[in-house]
């Protein structure tokens, strides 16, 4: 081989050699979606410094300058639109990169008696504490709005559906409080879920713990956790927290989705029950809001595809991994859809009201007369296998007759049971059949208005409000 063919072999494997680390370099980072934790970052290397000072490991000086030297940063990122165009693996080297610039070697003790991993645990759940507080806080703005629409329409009817045809008739306002009993629950979930997260895994290190006299409790005193884990094996391996947050937020997703279904069909051309509240509004109601509601629906196809992704990096063997950082992409996702999505809703549900005359006119029919009848005939001491054949035969030859139930006069309505008497009349009036559901969670007046006043109360225990 000639020497030129020599050090042309060399310069191709050389080439090659730095291709495939700078491929793998820049597979390896995860910058470009983590920066959004630089905050949390930067505020536990802050509370981490002190706790290096109070072990002995920085001097005064030393930790007075880190702490200097992360306040700077913060205030860069703040007024440098291009501070994060640097390249970074994430934004931890980042975060240490910038402070070594500033402040030199100091900057790299604050690594000391931890890991990588157990930093971006601890800065991942500091950031999602306040993310699942915001979601929250927008999930009670929209049970207030639930609130206030049922409040300003509170005697609007219309159907239930039952098996997508019409059942019985309801309050709007009942209507209204079934979804803020969805978002009651979701709000318990996510309260759970943020005491899970709200514990500190700084001190875990790569598995087996740190040996330095690290403060875990002043640690997590100083951020806000309520406690600290108590194994640094589980810790360093747990993504509990994160599959428990993307869970809860598939439920609530859930709930978005099915009143946006309900707001896709309430607000069609053919139905036509809610209509915008603001009728000068230059655009279609029908359309506009279909659209967007469309759009919650299937972004809660995504949630269920961050939950499942979630999924199958839980199984894996104790201790710390580096595929543990794509359960943070996973995380972001699912936050970013709940927030546009609950904001989307509560706006859309602000700003419409119900058409009375059409939930009213499509109230009127038969098609819940068969049930009441039912219920009338076994209050009369029918059976109920009777009832039903009575309640079925009437319902069948007023139809024939083109003509409702109510329309039929007594004698017509003997004909088919005895037991029926001149008060039958008044049974199958709408606003007795809304009466009649008085019980506890019914759709009678008196209860719906009464958990009215129970929701507002919830609501105010629950916010401070």
């Amino acid at each position: 081989m000639s020497l030129q063919e020599n050090i042309s072999n060399k310069l191709i494997m050389t080439e090659g050699k730095n291709l495939l680390h700078e491929k793998l370099s820049e597979f390896n980072r995860s910058f470009k979606f983590d920066q959004r934790l630089f905050a949390s970052a930067v505020r536990v290397n802050f509370v981490y410094c002190d706790a290096l000072f109070h072990a002995g490991i920085l001097t005064r000086i030393e930790a007075e300058r880190v702490k200097s030297g992360l306040q700077t940063i913060l205030k860069r990122a703040d007024y440098d639109k291009n501070y994060f165009l640097e390249a970074a693996t994430d934004v931890h080297s980042f975060i240490e990169a910038r402070l070594v610039g500033l402040i030199g070697e100091a900057g790299e003790k604050i690594n000391v008696g931890r890991s990588r991993h157990d930093q971006s645990a601890t800065a991942i759940r500091l950031w999602l504490r306040g993310e699942i507080e915001e979601i929250s806080g927008s999930t009670r703005d929209l049970q207030t709005v639930l609130i206030g629409a049922g409040e300003r329409q509170k005697e609007a009817i219309l159907p239930a559906y039952a098996n997508s045809g019409k059942s019985q008739p309801i309050l709007w306002a009942h209507w209204c409080l079934a979804y803020f009993e969805m978002f009651a629950r979701d709000c318990e979930r996510l309260e759970e879920v943020w005491r899970r997260v709200n514990v500190l895994p700084l001190g875990a290190a790569n598995a087996a713990g740190t040996a330095f006299e690290i403060d875990r409790e002043d640690v997590a005193r100083a951020l806000r956790f309520e406690g600290v884990s108590a194994n640094s094996l589980d810790a360093a391996a747990d993504t509990d927290y994160a599959i428990e947050t993307v869970a809860a937020g598939a439920l609530l997703m859930i709930h978005l989705s099915r009143l946006g279904e309900d707001l896709i069909r309430y607000t069609s051309n053919e139905i036509g029950f809610l209509e915008l509240i603001d009728a000068s509004a230059n655009f279609s109601a029908s359309e506009t809001i279909s659209e967007a509601m469309e759009l919650v629906r299937g972004r809660s196809a995504i949630v269920f595809g961050h939950q499942a992704a979630l999924l199958s990096l839980a199984n894996l063997s104790l201790g710390s991994h580096k595929d543990a950082q794509e359960i943070y992409e996973e995380i972001f996702g699912t936050i970013d859809t709940l927030k546009s999505s609950l904001q989307i809703v509560t706006l859309v549900l602000k700003n419409t009201r119900v058409n009375v005359q059409k939930t009213l006119d499509s109230v009127i029919g038969d098609y819940y007369v068969r049930a009441e009848l039912i219920d009338y005939l076994t209050q009369k001491n029918v059976s109920l296998k009777t009832a039903r054949v009575s309640a079925d035969k009437i319902v069948s030859y007023a139809a024939v007759r083109g003509r409702k139930t109510v329309e039929l006069n007594l004698d017509e309505l003997r004909n088919f049971s005895e037991n029926i008497g001149a008060d039958v009349f008044d049974y199958l009036s709408l606003e007795q059949i809304l009466a009649s559901k008085n019980q506890i969670g019914g759709t009678a007046p008196e209860r719906v208005y009464e958990a009215l006043e129970q929701a507002k109360e919830t609501l105010e225990r629950d916010t401070g409000k």
